[in-house]
């Protein structure tokens, strides 16, 4: 029985659901429950071992795998230890040294079996847990495994350690879960978890708001943050409650820079780590943090980065600031969960104790994405055929030692590129209205928009229903300098340029004060721009530059002109001795037997893993090829070509399908096709310059290549001219080429 608690209805509820699941369902079967954070999963899950342990007839043992560095399976091990003192628990150590015995439950944290370099999988060890593990199937003990924030691990090391207990059942938990075709499903609504206490009614966001002129945005939000939390504490105290609220003051990361403006920005408001009102939870910088978790510490204020580890629990965290580097990142949804706990379990029926509060300025915002088991894919690992071990190719790479472009060329292909686009020319003024009139915003205020609004459910923080409204930022070199920063330092990757080298061109084309290589200016500027105009035409046209800057230098280069000064750096290909691929169990699977590697299923023939074009081009290969091989998309270990943008950038690209139909190897690359009206589906800017070098590469090295596309559910080949139009002659129907 848990000891010290009266668990909710919605508690109990999923604790015998789980109970009846592992009693009634066949061996290997999986559970998944999603809970959102607060409801308490931990006491659940506790619960389900009591009351299976009082039901079943074989002997069990527990295996509770957790994320992170250690934090969730230290409380979670407590909480056993608290609420069920009757059992045996467990860490690694102790089941390595023990073995596994009936009703044991062991903790294991997922970085001492599956972190390379870690001490803990060295091969002695790693050997001594599947021992463990064999030694406790021999005993007729078999396993129930609880995977506790299931989507943090889906490795192949983390599913070798789940192949090897071959459990009963396995329970997968987490606030993100997913459907799973796969997998049977339970789910505890938020809204019985807000009914029961236990969590806060609502999130209001950006509430206490109002300017729609801003020069400060982090002061701004920072001083709402603070009025706020001084409502909420005085509340506490009109109930004679000693809890003072905490405000999270979240960064996008540990930039220094940003940081100090921060402390700054608190010094100001009295508040500072000498006077133990401020703390600071980073990976390299920690201060205090000791005693942060109980509601009458004195922080007021906890820097942090991203989310806090996994399992964090501070409920007197009310409050979240949420910075941003640019105006165009996505928010983790799971970090407001760090909000929403109530910090005695109860509501008050006083809206600023009963409700959290987000203060940001965040555009968007987006659950994380999370590439994980709980979007229906497995992964398995296939060995290479022993015929195709000796198998070779030439790959080639890119040569860094070699610059194609300098700056002054960089510059020249960017600014040809918007007078063309554009139609500029001298006239500053004429240009200003031709750049307004194609979608630049030419305001010389910054400009954004904000979520004012209140929420219930958690989820309907990414929905586009939310209430939002325009602000406006008056210029202030000081305070705009890092989302300019932030801003250009997006750009720099496009065209192959640092920093200050990014920003050079953009003044240079852009502002009034910088020369065009000591030539007058209106030879060569597009704009005159003031420092106050420019850093508003920059951060405001962040999505419409980028987008220029990407059309601008990935526009088709003169390939064959610079292949003789290219001299690609060279390796032997060999088909990799085993890989791994995604995949959809199916009960109706079929074995592609004339793939190279042995194991290799129709599994993953899927919208997951592969493209359409791929699918349809991958079923022509099984049916018709006499071997055939599925290309990585990047990694050493893969073929590759190299091929070079507009600037003269060198990028890798690798080709999708190796293989040999009557007696000849062919190189294939498949790409987006075309619908049954005429419209194209390839989406890669780029696909004119990489059939220039894959031609050029075919050509030096006498292979057999071909650009693959579909349409009417039909194959194209074309290894001739890149027209993009399938109806040109270029394209050959593929059964009249292979």
């Amino acid at each position: 029985m848990i000891q010290g608690l009266e668990l909710f209805d919605f508690q109990s509820e999923c604790s015998d659901y789980i109970k009846d699941y592992c009693l009634q369902t066949n061996n290997t079967k999986t559970l998944i429950i999603k809970a959102p954070t607060g409801a308490g999963k931990t006491i659940i899950l506790l619960d389900f071992i009591d009351k299976y342990n009082y039901e079943k007839t074989e002997k069990i043992a527990y295996v509770w795998l957790t994320p992170g560095s250690g934090e969730l399976e230290e409380q979670s091990r407590n909480q056993m230890l608290l609420r069920l003192p009757q059992y045996t628990s467990k860490d690694l150590d102790e089941a390595l040294s023990s073995g596994f015995e009936d009703k044991d439950v062991c903790f294991i944290n997922w970085e001492r079996v599956t972190k390379k370099g870690n001490r803990a999988i060295v091969e002695a060890e790693r050997k001594n847990l599947f021992e463990r593990i064999r030694d406790a199937h021999l005993s007729n003990i078999q396993f129930i495994l609880i995977v506790d924030e299931e989507h943090s691990n889906n490795t192949s090391k983390a599913k070798d350690i789940i192949d090897a207990f071959a459990s009963k059942n396995t329970i997968r938990v987490s606030a993100t879960a997913h459907r799973n075709s796969m997998f049977d499903y339970y789910e505890i609504k938020e809204s019985r978890v807000i009914a029961s206490g236990l969590i806060t009614k609502a999130i209001y966001i950006n509430d206490g708001i109002e300017q729609r002129q801003i020069s400060d945005e982090n002061a701004l939000l920072l001083n709402v943050a603070n009025n706020k939390r001084r409502e909420i504490r005085k509340a506490y105290e009109e109930l004679e409650l000693d809890i003072n609220p905490l405000v999270i003051v979240q960064f996008p990361n540990e930039k220094e820079e940003l940081i100090k403006l921060i402390e700054e920005k608190l010094e100001d408001l009295d508040i500072t780590y000498e006077n133990g009102r401020l703390g600071i939870w980073m990976a390299n910088r920690k201060e205090n943090i000791d005693t942060i978790t109980k509601n009458d510490d004195g922080v007021q204020f906890l820097l942090i980065k991203q989310a806090i580890s996994t399992g964090w629990d501070c409920p007197r965290a009310k409050i979240l600031v949420k910075l941003r580097e640019n105006m165009s990142e996505d928010f983790e949804i799971q970090t407001i969960g760090r909000l929403r706990r109530m910090p005695e379990a109860r509501h008050y029926d006083n809206e600023l104790l009963d409700n959290a509060f987000l203060l940001t300025f965040d555009e968007k915002y987006k659950q994380e994405v999370i590439e994980n088991i709980g979007y229906a894919y497995e992964i398995k690992r296939i060995f290479l055929k022993p015929q195709f071990r000796d198998f070779k190719l030439t790959k080639q790479l890119a040569n860094r030692d070699l610059q194609l472009s300098d700056e002054r060329e960089i510059r020249e292909i960017i600014r040809n590129f918007y007078i063309n686009k554009y139609n500029l020319d001298d006239d500053f003024e004429l240009n200003r209205n031709k750049l307004s009139a194609n979608g630049y915003n030419m305001n010389n205020a910054i400009e954004s928009s904000i979520v004012k609004d209140v929420v219930t459910n958690t989820e309907d923080m990414v929905s586009d229903s939310a209430s939002r409204y325009e602000v406006e930022f008056q210029v202030n070199t000081h305070n705009h300098a890092i989302d300019l920063r932030q801003t250009i330092d997006s750009f720099k990757s496009l065209i192959g340029m640092d920093y200050s080298k990014t920003r050079a061109i953009l003044q240079m084309l852009f502002r009034d004060a910088f020369d065009y290589y000591g030539q007058a200016r209106t030879n060569k500027k597009l704009l005159e721009l003031s420092t106050s105009q420019f850093y508003a035409f920059i951060i405001n046209n962040r999505s419409k530059i980028r987008d220029d800057l990407k059309e601008g230098v990935t526009s088709v280069s003169n390939h064959l002109d610079i292949q003789f000064k290219l001299k690609p750096k060279e390796e032997e290909f060999k088909f990799p001795l085993q890989d791994v691929f995604k995949y959809i169990p199916d009960n109706d699977l079929e074995i592609i037997t004339n793939n190279v590697y042995d194991g290799y299923t129709d599994e993953c023939l899927n919208e997951v893993n592969r493209s359409k074009s791929e699918r349809i081009f991958e079923r022509w290969c099984r049916d018709n090829a006499d071997w055939y091989y599925k290309n990585g998309d990047s990694g050493q270990q893969y073929f590759s070509i190299v091929y070079v943008d507009g600037a003269y950038k060198q990028h890798l690209f690798y080709a999708d399908y190796i293989l040999q139909i009557n007696g000849k190897v062919w190189v294939i690359e498949t790409k987006g096709g075309e619908s049954s009206t005429g419209e194209s589906r390839n989406i890669d800017i780029q696909i004119e310059n990489k059939f220039n070098a894959f031609k050029q590469y075919a050509e030096n090295y006498g292979v057999n290549w071909g650009f693959v596309r579909d349409k009417n559910e039909k194959l194209y080949i074309n290894n001739t001219e890149y027209k993009e139009s399938l109806d040109s002659e270029e394209w050959k129907p593929i059964n009249t080429i292979l």
